[in-house]
């Protein structure tokens, strides 16, 4: 079985979280994605101290499909470097991981079957 990770990933807004939770969901690249809407960061950027509310995707992908899920972030998020962060999946619900394994492999469709 692929190794389950889960990633997060800030987004600007809500209709940015949904647009590309889909995408990821709708391609495979993640099992669920879980947004939190509101979230607060602050960090430096181009020199700049910013204090941003953002929205943050807990996305739950694989080992297997974690540079494809990078590189599709990359070409359809806004920011210039989106955060994409991943670790792995220690432990959990057998029958979730496995679902989670099965719904991210190249031919799954994005049903609950």
């Amino acid at each position: 079985m692929s190794e389950p990770l889960v990633a997060f990933c800030t987004c600007p807004n809500m209709d940015v979280a949904q647009d590309l939770s889909g995408t990821l969901v709708r391609e495979g690249l993640a099992a669920c994605v879980n947004i939190l809407p509101a979230i607060r960061s602050i960090y430096v950027w181009d020199g700049e101290l910013c204090d941003d509310e953002e929205t943050l995707l807990i996305i739950k992908t694989t080992r297997d499909r974690s540079d494809e899920l990078q590189q599709r972030v990359a070409s359809v998020h806004p920011y210039d470097c989106p955060e994409v962060i991943m670790m792995a999946i220690q432990d959990g619900l057998p029958d979730y991981l496995s679902w989670l394994v099965t719904q991210t492999r190249p031919t799954a469709t994005s049903t609950n079957d």
